[in-house]
């Protein structure tokens, strides 16, 4: 989900331009249009927390991680499973299995073809936001971050920018692209202060069908490999 873990598996804005003096009513107006900007900003974050105010959701994910220093591209697809307030389980099928469970406190990381599960502290991998935390608690959005509106190339979405109130290393900025016609997060692009890309598309949710609280829990297996993080 972020640089960490995949490195465990494998060993703003445009500068402000000067403001010319202007009219009375020439500055009447540049309280209106940020006003209007405001508003639109506004009805959009509700409208997604309306939309992802239930119990909990599925989806189906692809997800395409950018390591730019490397010049390497990697991607992925699964199911992923919501449950709120902060749970999650990330399925991943291709290129290879591996499960990422939370509760909210708890992480559990399993790869079935190795036998290992790693196991740590959730915040550690989903808190502030990281690795598409908000997904699992959608009130954090406006908790955690500057929320700015965006030009979209494509007519039938929203693109919002969030900047973290306090960026990390792993987090500097995340893009959302929502679907106008009904709030659904289809697109969501994280960037790292390396200048790394995580794009996860989502589709065909369910929010008719929560999933159950027992897939939020993981019980390691007999004999598996146990490696703790967050030491």
């Amino acid at each position: 989900m972020d640089r960490s873990i995949r490195n465990s598996r494998h060993c703003m804005p445009a500068a402000m331009a000067l403001l010319m003096l202007l009219t009375l009513a020439g500055a009447m107006v540049l309280p209106s249009a940020a006003l209007a900007v405001d508003a639109s900003v506004d009805k959009i974050v509700a409208g997604v927390e309306a939309r992802y105010n239930v119990t909990g959701f599925t989806a189906d994910f692809d997800q395409e991680s950018i390591l730019k220093a490397m010049a390497v591209t990697d991607t992925a697809s699964g199911r992923l499973m919501v449950r709120q307030p902060g749970e999650m389980r990330w399925e991943y099928q291709v290129p290879d299995p591996q499960t990422i469970i939370t509760n909210g406190r708890e992480l559990w990381i399993y790869r079935p073809e190795e036998n290992q599960v790693l196991v740590g502290k959730a915040p550690a991998l989903f808190g502030k936001g990281k690795g598409a935390g908000f997904l699992a608690n959608i009130k954090t959005i406006r908790k955690g971050f500057q929320i700015s509106l965006e030009p979209s190339k494509d007519p039938d979405l929203y693109r919002l920018k969030l900047v973290p109130n306090r960026s990390t290393a792993d987090l500097m900025a995340v893009k959302l692209d929502i679907l106008k016609k009904n709030f659904d997060l289809v697109r969501i692009i994280t960037f790292n202060v390396y200048g790394d890309e995580t794009r996860i598309e989502l589709k065909h949710f369910n929010f008719k069908n929560p999933p159950p609280a027992t897939l939020f829990h993981f019980k390691v297996p007999k004999g598996a490999d146990v490696v703790e993080m967050n030491q």
